[in-house]
């Protein structure tokens, strides 16, 4: 499949998901983590931004990242090196069990969902969470009327 077609199956099979909010970075001046804002959360080391997650996310960091999750986090830190240099690059993953940290914030994160890649813009407002939450693997389902775009057994309406 050549790139062209492979972008329009791309964007053939994001019809339909929902789609996050994406929150202006304006807005991210009010945002605060437990009391803390996003400049001194990214100022903090690790161990210390640790103790503010939840319990969950705070056990899975403590035990260590997975090497699917360091290979993303690598990929990550080229990225925003060459975002500096003023290149876009775009990054996917299948790690949608990969806790969002303070590093990430302002990237787009393609996520696969099973069928297709989600983009997911990092704001403040994710940190702690994890990516698979914001690229959701099951499509709203659509029913149509009966006897239009339906199947062969409810095709016929009860005359009452």
């Amino acid at each position: 499949m050549s790139a062209p077609q492979e972008a329009e199956a791309a964007q053939r099979g994001k019809t339909g998901w929902p789609q996050p909010a994406v929150i202006p970075s304006e807005e991210w001046i009010s945002f605060r983590y437990r009391g803390k804002t996003l400049d001194e959360i990214l100022s903090m080391s690790m161990d210390d931004f640790i103790k503010l997650l939840p319990a969950r996310q705070r056990r899975s960091l403590r035990r260590g990242l997975k090497p699917e999750h360091r290979r993303l986090l690598e990929k990550i830190r080229k990225a925003k090196a060459l975002a500096a240099q003023g290149k876009k690059v775009v990054i996917k993953t299948h790690c949608r069990d990969m806790i969002i940290l303070p590093e990430m914030v302002g990237l787009t994160i393609q996520v696969y969902n099973g069928i297709t890649w989600i983009p997911v813009f990092i704001s403040p407002w994710h940190i702690g969470h994890y990516l698979g939450e914001f690229a959701v693997t099951a499509k709203p389902v659509q029913h149509g009327e009966p006897g239009l775009k339906a199947t062969k057994s409810s095709l016929h309406i009860a005359a009452k």
